[in-house]
């Protein structure tokens, strides 16, 4: 039977060999026998239930959580030849009988429908007519109310199985489960004795990070300008959250979307369509994004927030690199995290023992983001698996080569502010204080007579509160629970005060500047794909995944015969799309015949592409030189205010205009105002969170429009300077510098 499947595995799917852990499962299947699977993101778990499917008799069933999971295996699935289809609540009762009627007759292999379709008697009716030879469960650990994303739909499952006259093959996936979620899943569902199988869970292309006390947004934002040509997701923990990021970056110059459970469902739709379409190459999202989402190419995930648990951690990480090429996991984590996951707990969750579950699963998650062991092996432990090397050599702390910065004087002044301020205060107020602020509330409370105000005041307000924020990380101080955290010392704070111990921080790594690499076929081969993709109104991965077209950069095949062998070229795409991609490859090969050797280790007539060619300039400094030229060319020409705004109106960013000119970034946003004051049209609204605007707009109305710190003095620290003349101008609201 495994040899039948490893023929439809090369006919369909184009792979000569099955990956780790897909043969066992697979031959288990094939012999009759009820399997529980758990295979990581990336392992290729679909195709361990897809293959077996194409084998058997009848209908397979597949049951999938998610509409646009089953619309995304379906399209990929049409994509290779194979008949399948969906049944979900987009489809009126007409279609649904049709597309019942069409796989009564032979013409679906695969059905997928959603677990809440099951609890219908109408439907189920309409599925006795059917040969349901195999049920496959997809996402399995949502049975499990000890699993990270239990629904209570799937629960209806067992019961749904027993009903069936003559009992199908059954066969349940999943990411990640842990013994006791895999224990439930078997109870469940009704399994009796199936053969487990749990695939390695390492994925050995991804490199995990976790980064404590980081200015998140500013990290962000540099991390995605350095990868803009990559397809990326940062997972958000609130629905605001991610409005304010995506509007950040967007303003920024990124292609960034957005998604969570609050847009309507067409802005959703549209959303998703664009990221899977590489429209957009950032995706800003709540959990309520990914688990539909096939994408091969994601190259990096970040998480804003601190999830709720590993399992939810590692199955969202792992949406990076699912073609085998490398992908970064980087965890960004902040006290108050911790907080908000608890208060979500709190108020979610109501059943006694599954809560102290769910808390003791966070806990475990904060025990992550601390510990200073290899990152992979305590991912992995926390799964059950054993023998795990020490260390991995591809995660933060066992590359961790920052500087270690002896920053015990600072920590002083903040835990003696903290001390004088009778610990009743936020980070906000504390760094204001520290800052020597002399805003309303700071004088109010006699806080400019402090020993400590202004202590500080030689520090950017924000680099205070990233300290502060540090020193919470490391358990110097503590954040109370309730909308608006206290910040307390703790006895480890106070040792410090005393001189009795001290306090160390690493320099934060900035993120890997990226070489600027000539990889013209690649380049070429990526260009096409977008063209058909575009022609077919298809995502492009669905036409060849990036290893794909790489490995046909790399070795060139100039016929179909050794086009096939290319992994991820099938007999159906081969036929569709194999003689374009080779007149590509021909073309390419005219155009660059210098260079090019005919590969003399094989039989088949294979070309080898030139040897890529490194330049030792980075993206940013490239386009930094761009700015210079752009400068020099106009300097004798215009005044220098007028020299800002050309370079702005080319594309540049504020912050690369200052660095090339040597200005500081309040002098390039004053050299706007300028600008304005002179008749130019500025565009304002680039430098505007929307958010923000009326609550200005609100201050002006109370305090007048005659100087900037009444009004400033009236809005919360986020609202910066120069967003309040960036309004002030878009309204010619006339005001006075600070």
């Amino acid at each position: 039977m495994m040899e039948k499947a490893s023929r439809v595995l090369q006919k369909y799917f184009g792979y000569t060999q099955f990956r780790d852990g897909q043969q066992k499962v697979i031959e288990s299947l094939l012999r009759g026998k009820n399997t529980l699977a758990i295979m990581p993101t990336g392992a290729g778990k679909s195709l361990a239930y897809q293959i077996p499917a194409l084998l058997f008799e009848g209908t397979t069933l597949v049951i999938s959580p998610l509409i646009s999971l089953m619309k995304d295996q379906v399209d990929a699935l049409q994509q290779y030849g194979v008949p399948a289809t969906f049944i979900n609540s987009s489809l009126s009762i007409k279609e649904t009988r049709s597309r019942i009627e069409k796989a009564e007759r032979g013409e679906y292999k695969l059905l997928y429908v959603a677990p809440e379709r099951l609890e219908s008697e109408s439907f189920r009716n309409l599925l006795e007519s059917l040969n349901v030879s195999f049920v496959a469960i997809d996402e399995a650990h949502c049975v499990s109310q000890w699993g990270h994303d239990f629904r209570p739909s799937y629960l209806h499952l067992g019961p749904f199985l027993k009903s069936f006259p003559q009992q199908p093959l059954i066969g349940a996936f999943t990411a990640t489960a842990t013994e006791e979620v895999q224990t439930d899943i078997i109870r469940q569902l009704g399994l009796n004795g199936p053969n487990v199988f749990v695939t390695a869970l390492n994925r050995p292309n991804l490199s995990f990070t976790t980064l404590r006390g980081e200015n998140k947004k500013a990290f962000i934002l540099e991390y995605a300008q350095l990868h803009a040509d990559q397809s990326g997701i940062i997972y958000v923990g609130t629905r605001k959250e991610v409005d304010n990021l995506q509007t950040f970056l967007s303003k920024n110059g990124l292609r960034a979307g957005k998604y969570h459970a609050g847009m309507g469902e067409e802005d959703r739709q549209k959303s998703q369509e664009d990221f899977l379409f590489d429209e957009r190459t950032v995706m800003v999202a709540t959990n309520a994004f990914g688990m539909g989402i096939d994408k091969s190419n994601v190259r990096y995930v970040i998480h804003y927030n601190m999830p709720k648990n590993m399992e939810a951690y590692y199955q969202e990480a792992g949406r990076a690199g699912r073609d085998g090429e490398p992908g970064e996991c980087l965890l960004l984590f902040s006290p108050q995290d911790v907080v908000l996951q608890r208060f979500l707990i709190e108020q979610t969750i109501f059943q006694p023992e599954r809560k102290m579950n769910e808390l003791k699963k966070l806990q475990g998650m904060v025990d992550y983001c601390h510990s200073p062991r290899c990152l992979r092996k305590t991912i992995l432990e926390y799964f059950g698996e054993e023998n795990i090397q020490e260390e991995c050599g591809n995660c933060s702390n066992c590359n961790d080569e920052r500087e270690m910065v002896d920053i015990t004087v600072e920590a002083q002044k903040i835990f003696s502010c903290i001390y004088r301020m009778r610990e009743r205060f936020g980070i906000g107020l504390v760094a204001e204080v520290l800052k020597g602020s002399r805003k309303a509330k700071i004088l109010e409370l006699r806080f400019d007579e402090l020993t400590t105000h202004g202590i500080m005041r030689d520090i950017p307000l924000q680099e205070i509160k990233d300290r502060i924020n540090y020193l919470v990380a490391e358990n110097f101080l503590q954040l109370s629970n309730g909308e608006y955290p206290v910040v307390k010392l703790l006895p480890n704070a106070v040792l410090v005060i005393r001189g009795e111990a001290k306090v160390s921080q690493k320099v934060s790594p900035q993120p890997a500047r990226e070489k600027a690499e000539e990889i013209s076929l690649f380049d070429r081969l990526r260009a096409l794909r977008r063209e058909l993709a575009l022609r077919g109104n298809l995502p492009p991965y669905m036409i060849f995944a990036d290893s794909t077209l790489r490995e046909m950069a790399q070795l060139c095949p100039i016929d179909h015969q050794s086009l096939i062998r290319i992994s991820g070229v099938g007999e159906r795409k081969l036929e569709k799309y194999g003689s374009i991609f080779l007149d590509e490859i021909r073309s390419f090969n005219e155009e660059n015949k210098k260079g090019l050797s005919t590969h003399q280790g094989s039989s088949e007539k294979f070309v080898i592409a030139p040897t890529l060619l490194q330049r030792n300039v980075s993206a940013v400094s490239m386009r930094s030189e761009k700015i210079r030229s752009s400068a020099k060319a106009s300097k004798d020409k215009v005044l220098s205010h007028q020299q800002t705004f050309i370079l702005y109106q080319e594309g540049y960013s504020l912050e690369d205009i200052a660095r090339v000119r040597n200005v500081t970034a309040l002098t390039v946003q004053q050299h706007l105002v300028r600008c304005s004051l002179d008749g130019q049209v500025i565009p304002w609204d680039d430098f505007i969170p929307i958010e923000q605007e009326p609550l200005i707009l609100e201050a002006v109305r109370q305090v007048g429009r005659e100087k900037l710190r009444p009004i400033k003095e009236l809005l919360s620290d986020e609202v910066e300077w120069f967003t309040i003349q960036a309004v002030l101008e878009k309204y010619k609201i006339q005001g006075e510098e600070k």
